[in-house]
């Protein structure tokens, strides 16, 4: 790892509606450092997404300090990619279109970018191919390429694998982490999945609701590759699984007297 490229500090973010102002985060204090690939974990509505947006510059309304290499975040930008949940390519165009963008396939530097790409993310054959002609899994694995074409200092994924199926899934967590050891990526990403969260993650996030904040940030000291059914995983899935039910109890205590 790195110095550190992503710091969040006192951030609060406040949402107006019909029923008064909700508050969805709560003084959350987070250092990324460069590199790094920190996974974030919580129940719904506790905030996740709204993090990664304020993260990529699509939600500045908020108090508190955010800083990517020492600047501060103050809108959208090319040093950083955002991946869906849907993969959000055009479907008129092809596999390389779709990576290209709006920048010119007929340029040799942007050729040799795509055409890289498209090997880092396995889908030589496929560069004439549209989005109808895809598996959800490819398509994700073109969504991946595109947001890595202008080499972003930071990948933020919003739960990018939670429509495939559990075979589909986890291949593309296999994808996803080499893809990370090869380009060195700073990268951070939302799930709901616990396996998940451990198998990908140098840290796991664990936040809690209402208001939405950091409940514990549990390092996971695995090497990789990991597999799933290894008594360390399975003992490092408990311990994320003991503070994640202990984010539910809070839940529920505080939803009862709703």
């Amino acid at each position: 790892m790195g110095e550190v490229m992503l710091s969040i500090t006192q951030l609060n973010k406040s949402f107006d509606t019909a029923g008064g102002q909700v508050k969805a985060l709560h003084e959350v204090d987070l250092e990324v450092q460069e590199g790094e690939f920190i996974t974030v974990i919580g129940p719904s509505g506790c905030g996740k997404s709204t993090l990664l947006r304020i993260v990529a510059g699509l939600d500045t309304g908020y108090s508190g300090s955010v800083t990517l290499e020492g600047a501060n975040i103050a809108g959208p930008g090319i040093d950083k990619g955002f991946i869906f949940q849907e993969h959000r390519l055009f479907p008129w165009l092809t596999v390389e279109k779709n990576i290209a963008s709006d920048l010119p396939l007929n340029r040799p530097d942007i050729r040799q970018k795509v055409d890289e790409l498209i090997e880092l993310v396995k889908l030589n054959g496929f560069e004439k191919s549209y989005p109808r002609e895809l598996s959800g899994g490819m398509a994700q694995r073109v969504a991946i390429a595109r947001a890595l074409l202008r080499n972003p200092k930071i990948l933020l994924l919003d739960e990018p694998f939670g429509a495939l199926d559990a075979f589909t899934r986890a291949h593309m967590q296999t994808v996803l982490l080499d893809i990370w050891r090869r380009n060195k990526t700073t990268m951070i990403f939302v799930t709901h999945d616990i396996d998940e969260a451990v198998f990908l993650g140098n840290r796991v996030v664990i936040l809690e609701p209402r208001p939405g904040k950091i409940r514990k940030i549990v390092p996971v000291d695995l090497p990789y590759p990991r597999k799933k059914t290894t008594n360390s995983f399975q003992e490092m899935r408990l311990r994320v699984l003991n503070y994640f039910e202990k984010v539910d109890e809070l839940e529920l205590t505080d939803g009862a007297g709703i």
